[in-house]
């Protein structure tokens, strides 16, 4: 199912990003807009990412083997560290030659008004992949084909600049543009910035949040004859959870009785919680003293 839906977004956005890159490239060659030519290179660059992210989806997905017996999902957090690091390269770029363009006093050909128009139907088309992208990977809790999204919300951001560049060329205020690329480029760095660390904090078993530890700790005291919760740990294993869980239960209850109780606390768990891939549960004795 995630898989699925993550290979049918990819596919989607790859087909509009081949379409968009064309048509930018088109309009900004004949419309005179190095600014466009330059928007549909960051387009085509969009796909190179797209299919990295199905790659690293498909791979993360694959089952338990005597090698990796807990799995693959790692895999998709590397494949993540790499999409962050090529935003960030891409944000700095466009930073690098807004700043050598207003430093050169370098001029600007004036574009033809068809350039304004195609930058403006870029961003609209880069935003709305951008809300489409970030939904799926919400719901299927990918880190990789968000950081994707943010590959569609920089593109759709790298067309503003050219908006601007554009409308400010046409205006007589060629200066507009690497002035918007700038601030432009310190969104898209922070954005890099955000996804390198969840994927880095998911590679080295960073516990889960507190909203999510207080779910656990809900669907474990919600099983009748469950006294207490001695201990419980977390981790991030990739976009899973492993829990580790000491409970206590009636000392005079039997082995079977005891082993049904945690039994229904584990199904508990990974059926309301399904990022939890694996818990472990311990069984403490507790006397009524």
């Amino acid at each position: 199912m995630e898989k699925r839906m993550a290979n049918r977004v990819s596919i989607i956005t790859i087909i509009i990003n081949l379409v968009l890159s064309v048509l930018k490239f088109l309009v900004g060659f004949f419309g005179h807009s190095q600014a466009l030519i330059s928007d549909a290179i960051h387009s085509a660059s969009d796909v190179v990412s797209t299919v990295a992210v199905m790659f690293g989806i498909n791979l993360s997905d694959k089952k338990s083997d005597t090698s990796h017996p807990y799995g693959h999902e790692r895999i998709e957090c590397i494949f993540s560290i790499i999409l962050a690091m090529m935003l960030f390269i891409t944000g700095v770029g466009i930073g690098i030659t807004a700043i050598k363009n207003i430093v050169s006093g370098a001029e600007i050909a004036i574009p033809s008004k068809i350039a304004l128009i195609a930058a403006t139907v870029s961003i609209a088309v880069k935003e709305w992949m951008y809300h489409y992208t970030k939904r799926a990977a919400k719901k299927i809790n990918s880190s990789s084909m968000l950081a994707d999204a943010w590959h569609h919300r920089s593109d759709a951001l790298s067309s503003v600049g050219s908006l601007i560049g554009v409308g400010g060329a046409l205006l007589g205020f060629t200066i507009c543009e690497p002035i918007a690329s700038i601030v432009i480029c310190i969104f898209i760095g922070k954005a890099s910035v955000d996804i390198f660390m969840d994927a880095v904090n998911r590679l080295i078993d960073r516990s889960c949040t507190d909203e999510e530890i207080e779910r656990i700790r809900e669907c474990v005291m919600e099983i009748d004859g469950v006294k207490n919760i001695d201990k419980l740990m977390t981790r991030r294993f990739g976009s899973k959870i492993y829990v580790d869980l000491e409970i206590s239960e009636d000392a005079d209850m039997t082995l079977a009785e005891a082993h049904s109780i945690a039994e229904l606390v584990h199904d508990n768990i990974e059926e309301k919680i399904p990022e939890v891939k694996h818990c472990m549960i311990h069984v403490n004795p507790i006397t009524e003293e």
